[in-house]
């Protein structure tokens, strides 16, 4: 992920994306570069228009936002059915403990 934010900060910055100023960047947030990843990502971006990706990512966050509070309404129903679960456990170790008084 931090290689990305350096290609991004760069983009933004109107520097070219290079080996060395990603190198650069991780090595200034104190991170070790990866020349193999570094290297990997910019064979990648060949032929990527960032600002592009970067439309089409902003209009796909907004329907996948969308599709968060579904999913968090289906949580509690998980931790309830969780909960029965649990309580069905304790009762039926509370009935054996009955058994050795």
């Amino acid at each position: 992920m931090e290689y990305m934010h350096a290609v991004l900060l760069l983009h933004s910055a109107g520097k070219e994306i290079t080996e060395e100023a990603i190198e650069k960047i991780i090595s200034a947030a104190g991170l070790e570069p990866d020349s193999n990843k570094i290297k990997a990502l910019i064979a990648s971006l060949d032929g990527v228009d960032i600002d592009e990706a970067i439309k089409t990512a902003a209009v796909a966050a907004p329907a996948a936002a969308g599709a968060a509070p579904a999913a968090a309404s289906e949580a509690p129903a998980a931790e309830e059915k969780k909960e029965e679960e649990e309580e069905e456990e304790e009762e039926e170790i509370g009935g054996l403990a009955s058994l050795f008084g």
